[in-house]
């Protein structure tokens, strides 16, 4: 008889940044989700044209997806590019920003009330690490 884990949630540590994954009983997804609050740059166009750029921060992030929340009015479908800040503490104190692209598959109106609404967005398939040596001196 083999016995099944009653545990939806396992913490990892490295360095200062704790990571909690979660799988939550009622989600449909395959896979882990992070709960790791991840500072994000989103660029993209709003439904006229518009381009945009926001800051946000990323509330849960799995291999095929992130969920956060935008003040920008963006529909379903909209091609989004998220340029993702990688904790130091995970790269041997390097600044390595991730950036990847995907779609928004739905949307809600948030319930924080710090912005307009939550984005779940469905990562494609190409994505790239920056490494950034430089230092700003502002």
């Amino acid at each position: 008889m083999s016995k099944k884990s009653t545990s939806k949630q396992k913490l990892f540590k490295s360095g200062e940044t704790a990571i909690l994954l979660s799988k939550i009983p009622s989600d449909r997804r395959s896979e882990w989700r992070l709960k790791l609050p991840l500072s994000v740059e989103v660029e993209g166009k709003l439904p006229k044209g518009k381009k945009f750029k926001e800051h946000t921060i990323i509330e849960n992030i799995s291999s095929s997806g992130a969920y956060f929340s935008l003040d920008s009015a963006i529909t379903v479908g909209s091609k989004l590019n998220l340029i993702i800040e990688i904790p130091s503490d995970l790269t041997d104190g390097k600044k390595i920003m991730l950036k990847l692209g995907g779609s928004a598959v739905r949307l809600k109106k948030s319930t924080s009330g710090q912005k307009k609404q939550d984005v779940a967005l469905s990562f494609d398939e190409k994505y790239s690490f920056i490494e950034n040596n430089q230092t700003n001196n502002e």
